[in-house]
């Protein structure tokens, strides 16, 4: 079977791309790295430093400037993996001082999760779970 070395980038389809790479850089202290254009979108795209992650922030110009549904068929939302159940603590008092909407901590028989969402709406946690891969 073929295979990949690792996930090479993470896009998503924002209202206002600037405003989104903003509050990324500001909130998880991501670099910009690079502006891309095509026909009818704009990206910005930003990197994780410590873990090489690079996220998209694709702005279509057709975008009628709907809210993200995690109910419609399509992105759900992604977790990004602490190795300390402490960290979901720091991350909930570090989001609460940025002005971020998200949900308290919650424990449950798979792990613990802090649900937050960026400024279209979308869906983010940070999670834990022992022995996680």
């Amino acid at each position: 079977m073929p295979t990949f070395s690792k996930v090479s980038h993470i896009s998503f389809s924002a209202r206002d791309a600037d405003r989104s790479a903003t509050w990324w850089s500001d909130i998880f202290g991501l670099k910009e790295i690079e502006r891309v254009r095509g026909d009818g979108w704009r990206a910005i795209l930003l990197i994780h430093p410590a873990t090489a992650t690079i996220i998209e922030f694709q702005q279509h110009y057709a975008n009628q400037g709907e809210g993200f549904d995690p109910a419609r068929t399509g992105f759900d939302h992604l977790g990004f993996k602490v190795d300390d159940p402490a960290q979901l603590g720091e991350w909930q008092s570090h989001f609460e001082e940025q002005g971020v909407t998200y949900t308290p901590v919650a424990h449950h028989h798979y792990g613990s999760v802090l649900t937050f969402k960026d400024p279209d709406g979308i869906q983010f946690e940070m999670f834990y779970r022992a022995d996680h891969p």
